[in-house]
């Protein structure tokens, strides 16, 4: 199966994993829908979504770039309302906007608690809300959302209780989804790393650049989710799949080629045992 002529819906894809699961996509012919906040150049953080939206065209997709802050749900709507216009429906919807706090409960102020649930289970609640109706009319609708398996051990929430209940919910959503939408067709999957990824976001942790060396690419998370996406949605959904994982089912033996360098020990992702 190809994803060629299928439209994705990626929220967060101006840079990082969502960049790369829409080029992987875009090399299929796919339409990629970047749907992000950034529309002007930052030094820090590379990648606006018009950068993006030209990269995927340049890959061999068609792509609409959409500034879109997922807090807000009529931004949400208008933007769904856009990608539907532009390219006649919906596919496949990937909730890969995330914020990240790693600090405990007493360095947690409320604008960061905010801004990690209004995105990451926020975001990742309206924009499926928003998607179904569309995906109800794709031949093969998926929803992959790029959050970690549910693991209830006190070790994960006891030095990041704000990022850990945020990244959680949008595990929830996976959960509550898969089931309330069973029988409808639509495939709903969760997808996390099992080492840490080479982003923006972690080089902007403290560490982060010595942490960096002991990532793998984003193109890891990428191949795994093109594997996802491309199964059978009535058979293959209710699953918190890792990415190595699901490359070892497709097929895939050579894991060094994602190390940002084959020589530097992994660092292992958080949220697994």
């Amino acid at each position: 199966m190809s994803l060629k002529n299928k439209t994705l819906f990626i929220s967060g894809a101006s840079r990082g994993i969502g960049h790369a699961i829409g080029m992987r996509a875009a090399r299929d012919g796919a339409n990629i829908v970047i749907a992000a906040k950034t529309e002007t150049a930052n030094p820090k953080l590379p990648g606006t979504i018009h950068s993006a939206a030209q990269d995927m065209v340049n890959a061999g997709g068609n792509a609409l770039a959409v500034a879109c802050d997922v807090r807000f749900e009529d931004q949400v709507e208008a933007a769904i309302k856009k990608a539907v216009a532009q390219f006649g429906g919906i596919d496949i919807l990937i909730n890969n906007a995330s914020a990240i706090s790693l600090s405990n409960t007493v360095s947690t102020d409320l604008k960061r608690y905010r801004l990690m649930h209004e995105v990451n289970v926020g975001g990742t609640f309206f924009c499926s809300k928003q998607a179904i109706p569309h995906l109800l009319k794709s031949s093969n609708p998926h929803i992959l959302t790029m959050s970690p398996p549910l693991n209830l051990s006190p070790k994960w929430f006891a030095n990041h209780l704000a990022y850990t209940m945020a990244k959680y919910g949008m595990s929830m959503c996976t959960l509550g989804l898969a089931e309330e939408l069973k029988g409808s067709g639509i495939a709903v999957n969760s997808l996390w790393p099992e080492t840490v990824i080479a982003t923006a976001a972690v080089r902007h942790l403290p560490g982060g650049d010595k942490l960096i060396k002991g990532c793998r690419k984003p193109e890891i998370v990428a191949d795994a989710a093109y594997w996802i996406l491309t199964q059978d949605a009535k058979a293959c959904t209710g699953n918190f799949f890792t990415d190595v994982e699901v490359l070892r089912r497709a097929g895939v033996t050579d894991f060094d080629q994602y190390a940002v360098n084959p020589a530097e020990e992994l660092v292992k992702d958080i949220f697994l045992d």
